[in-house]
C-alpha cells in the first residue's frame, strides 16, 4: 500500500467515481454511479453529506454560481444551491447513460456516455455550452471516461477505456479540438487507464481500473510514477485541499470480493502528493 494513504471516506460505493475539489465551498465531489448519489465531503470538518438523484450519475462538478452541474442516465442537468433541479438538457437513448465528465477552461462541459452493456461505439463525447446547446465531438466511443487539460489549454486529454490508450488533442482558440494522436498506449500494462487528472507541471495521473494503481505520466506520455493501491479498482483522481496537493482517489466495489478489498468502494487520499490545477467551474 501506497505511504501515508489514509481514507477519507470509508463507503461503501458501487461504482464510485469523479472527484473534483471544489474551492468556493472547499469540498471535495464525487458520485457513485449506480447508486445515484452525489457525495459531498468537507476534509476540514471531516462533515459528509449526500445529495440522492432521479438517474444514474456520471459526474457532478460544481457551477460558477453555486450548485452542481451532473451527467445523467438521460442527459445534463442543474442543481441549484437551494437543491432544486432542472434539465439543461435531456437525451434520452435507450440502454445509455451518462460517464466522466469535465469542464474546459471556457466553462462548457465535456460530457461522455456509454452503453450499459458497454457496446462498442455506443457511446458518445460531447461539448455542452452553458445555454444547453451541444456538438458531438466524437460520435462513437466505447466507454467514455478521462479528459483532462493541459496547464496551459492547448491540449486536451482523453481516454476512452477499452483502446488502452490516452489521447491528445490540439485545442483551437474557439474552444474545440483537432488532430487527434495517441499519447500513451498503455496495452503494455496492468488494468485499463479510467479518470484522470493533470497536475502544474503538466503530468497526467490516471487510475488504473483492475490494477491497483495511479499511474503518472509526463505530458511527453513517458510512464514515470506508479503508485500502488490496497484496491482494485481504482476509477479517477483528483487534487484537493485548499492548497490543492492531496490527491483523492475514487474505487469501487462492484466485481470485487469485500473480503479481500475491504476498502472497495471508499474514497481514498494521498495528503501532499503533488500540486493541482484549479479546476473551472461550470458556466451555466
Amino acid at each position: 500500500m501506497a505511504e501515508g494513504l489514509e481514507i477519507a471516506v470509508r463507503e461503501r460505493a458501487e461504482l464510485g467515481e469523479g472527484p473534483t475539489w471544489d474551492p468556493t465551498a472547499e469540498r471535495l465531489v464525487w458520485v457513485d454511479i449506480l447508486s445515484s448519489r452525489v457525495h459531498l465531503f468537507d476534509p476540514a470538518t471531516g462533515r459528509r453529506a449526500v445529495l440522492p438523484t432521479e438517474q444514474h450519475v456520471g459526474a457532478a462538478k460544481p457551477r460558477r454560481d453555486g450548485g452542481l452541474v451532473v451527467n445523467l442516465r438521460d442527459g445534463v442537468g442543474l442543481y441549484d444551491p437551494d437543491g432544486t433541479f432542472r434539465w439543461l438538457r435531456r437525451e434520452t437513448v435507450p440502454g445509455r447513460r451518462g460517464n466522466d465528465a469535465a469542464v474546459a477552461p471556457d466553462g462548457a462541459l465535456w460530457a461522455g456516455t456509454m452503453r450499459y452493456d458497454e457496446r462498442a461505439g455506443g457511446g458518445t463525447l460531447s461539448r455542452v455550452a452553458p445555454d444547453g446547446s451541444a456538438e458531438t465531438v466524437l460520435p462513437e466511443v466505447t466507454v467514455s471516461n478521462g479528459l483532462g487539460w493541459s496547464p496551459d489549454g492547448r491540449s486536451l486529454y482523453y481516454i476512452d477505456t477499452p483502446t488502452r490508450r490516452i489521447d491528445v488533442f490540439a485545442v483551437a482558440g474557439d474552444g474545440g479540438v483537432a488532430g487527434r494522436r495517441v499519447l500513451v498506449d498503455t496495452a503494455g500494462l496492468a488494468g485499463y487507464p479510467d479518470g484522470m487528472t493533470v497536475d502544474a507541471d503538466g503530468c497526467l495521473w490516471v487510475a488504473f481500473w483492475d490494477a491497483g494503481a495511479i499511474r503518472r505520466f509526463t505530458p511527453e506520455g513517458a510512464l514515470d510514477r506508479t503508485v500502488e493501491l490496497p484496491v482494485s479498482r481504482a476509477t479517477a483522481c483528483a487534487f484537493g485541499g485548499v492548497d490543492l496537493t492531496d490527491l483523492y482517489v475514487s474505487t469501487a466495489r462492484v466485481g470485487v470480493d469485500p473480503r479481500a478489498e475491504p476498502l472497495a468502494g471508499s474514497l481514498l487520499v494521498l495528503p501532499g502528493l503533488g500540486r493541482g490545477l484549479p479546476q473551472p467551474a461550470f458556466a451555466g
